[in-house]
């Protein structure tokens, strides 16, 4: 077993050692080497970046497990015949059913364990809907848990090592997800958002008092899966990159790790765990399997994530699938250089908005989730009929009651950076700016009179906006019949839309076990694995093929397949 973990902010000095199992990442990577330390292995987490936490901790960090026990302690009625119900509806055979069947199986085992070995306190998001509600064994309510905001100061100095969160409020203060809906809604329901404000706030403010740092979201969950680290004994090594697996008669039994430009091998004798995000950051490889059009660095997964380990799995004779996917996100387009995009989820729910391709006119349901937003863009590039620009519009009226991107307050004006990178444009009337985003005006006059027409009649008969429970809940409850929809009138403003994404979801196919398939060489080895080798998080294809079930559909699967790879290594003897 190497060094635990010191408490200087660069963490431990790698050196050649062996472990029973090596997890490669720090983000869901680190439930796999908890699950392990309570099976009786000894573990070490080794992360490439500086900063412990991975994309996890730069997520919302929510989770969707079926029927774990957070979400019935809560008083859920939720089953897992039901979770299966709506995966095989959601999923079908874009991924292999024992996949999901596992992750079902799992999943409240899993949850239990972070509750007996993190100090983490999870609770159900009442109300926050299934992306696909409407589909056989959907929920309405939801099925998606959140860590209680959480004391990071419990790390002691090793909180220097943490990652931190992509989003942070203008004063010391942990918002949660489900805090998030209703402080954005802070102007049309006060009674309900304000009270919750101040709590965070006070929570926020008074832990820096008497030393408690909170936070909430996926730097709480990061955090707690350290915490739990720390107290299990286990080390983690930042700045240390994967070089190589070490294979031997066709098993993978360790790895080549490089940490400051010295290399070093650690071997495993259980196996080793590739848990290093997807290829969020490489764009020769987003390019080639995904679309030419994507911007450079536009991705808001953790900076590290360059496809290091889903090369070194194929290396060994592992398989590629669902290259084509990733988390998809809508995001403000970044004001320079340097900046990064600014993830657009109520905003485009809201009434009062709607969004515009090159053409001035709408392209699908603005408040659809995520993921299908972007593959939406992609497919209609696909069939020669490519989205090049995308304008979010809304009026004066969207701009006084509610926040924009997570930073702008409502009635405050967007900032001027936004208008100097021609990224934010205004104008009295719609035929200005048409002219000033540079559509066509008098298809743009046509759109925004046609969306007008059926946001007064409450009914999107063009594209569906507010059929789905999942539309409604980012939608504003005051406004009736369709809280997702109003005519906009007065000033107009347009702000350009890029498409960016939480992580790549393609990489190593993986099977029940979490272990990675060998690519077949003909077909007497199909389905053949590479002993030693396991995949999971964004590093795996997804468990849910081309579909994401519902918020926190990513970080569950990696917490539940981190559970399930401990489980099997250890079962090896």
């Amino acid at each position: 077993m190497p060094t635990t973990t010191t408490s200087t902010p660069r963490g431990p000095r790698a050196v050649d050692a062996t472990v029973d199992l090596l997890v490669i990442g720090s983000g869901t990577g680190m439930a796999a080497a908890l699950a392990a330390t309570e099976l009786g292995l000894d573990a070490l987490v080794v992360e490439k970046t500086e900063l412990v936490g991975g994309s996890t901790a730069r997520s919302g960090g929510a989770f969707w497990v079926p029927a774990n026990p957070a979400l019935l302690a809560d008083g859920s009625t939720d089953t897992l015949e039901q979770g299966e119900t709506y995966l095989d509806a959601v999923v079908g055979d874009s991924a292999p059913k024992a996949r999901r069947d596992a992750f079902l199986r799992n999943g409240p085992a899993a949850v239990a364990m972070l509750q007996r070995l993190t100090p983490l306190e999870f609770f159900w998001a009442r109300g926050y809907s299934d992306y696909h509600p409407e589909l056989p064994g959907g929920m309405a309510v939801g099925r998606t848990c959140e860590a209680k905001p959480f004391n990071a100061a419990v790390l002691g100095p090793e909180l220097a090592r943490l990652r931190g969160g992509v989003v942070e409020a203008p004063v010391p203060m942990p918002v949660t997800g489900a805090d998030y809906k209703w402080m954005n809604l802070m102007m049309r329901k006060p009674l309900v958002a304000w009270p919750k404000i101040l709590k965070r706030a006070t929570q926020g403010i008074g832990g820096m008092a008497v030393g408690r740092h909170y936070t909430a979201g996926g730097q709480a969950i990061a955090a707690g899966l350290f915490a739990g680290l720390v107290s299990a004994g286990v080390p983690v090594w930042t700045r240390t990159a994967l070089t190589e697996l070490v294979a031997e008669a066709g098993r993978v039994v360790g790895a080549v790790l490089t940490q400051d430009g010295r290399e070093v091998t650690v071997r495993a004798r259980r196996g080793v765990v590739l848990a290093a995000g997807g290829f969020d950051h490489d764009m020769a490889w987003r390019h080639r399997y995904q679309s030419p059009s994507l911007l450079p660095d536009a991705s808001l997964g953790s900076p590290g994530n360059t496809g290091d380990a889903i090369r070194a799995g194929l290396a060994v004779g592992g398989e590629l699938d669902l290259m084509r996917e990733a988390w998809w996100f809508p995001a403000v387009a970044p004001a320079g250089p340097d900046a990064a995009p600014q993830v657009l989820l109520a905003e485009r729910s809201l009434p009062g908005s709607f969004i515009v391709d090159q053409d001035g006119r709408r392209f699908l349901n603005e408040a659809e989730d995520y993921m299908s937003y972007g593959q939406r863009v992609l497919d209609l590039e696909a069939a020669g009929t490519p989205v090049t620009q995308m304008w979010l519009v809304f009026d004066q009226t969207y701009r006084n009651r509610y926040m924009f991107a997570g930073s702008v307050y409502p009635g405050a004006p967007l900032p001027k950076e936004w208008y100097e990178a021609g990224i934010a444009v205004q104008a009295d009337d719609a035929r200005g700016l048409a002219a000033a985003a540079g559509l066509p005006e008098d298809d743009f006059v046509a759109q925004l009179e046609r969306f007008n027409q059926l946001a007064s009649s409450g009914v999107d008969g063009d594209f569906g906006r507010g059929n789905s429970a999942y539309d409604r809940y980012y939608g504003d409850p005051t406004e009736q019949p369709n809280p997702n929809l109003r005519p906009l009138g007065g000033k107009l403003y347009a702000v350009r839309v890029v498409l960016s994404d939480l992580g790549t979801c393609g990489g190593l196919r993986a099977d029940e076990h979490g272990r990675v398939v060998r690519a077949a060489a003909d077909a007497s080895t199909d389905g053949a694995v590479v002993e030693g080798l396991y995949a999971l998080g964004n590093t795996a294809a997804n468990a849910f093929g081309t579909t994401y079930p519902g918020a926190g559909a990513t970080i569950g699967e990696g917490l539940v397949y981190g559970y399930i790879v401990a489980r099997h290594a250890a079962s090896l003897g």
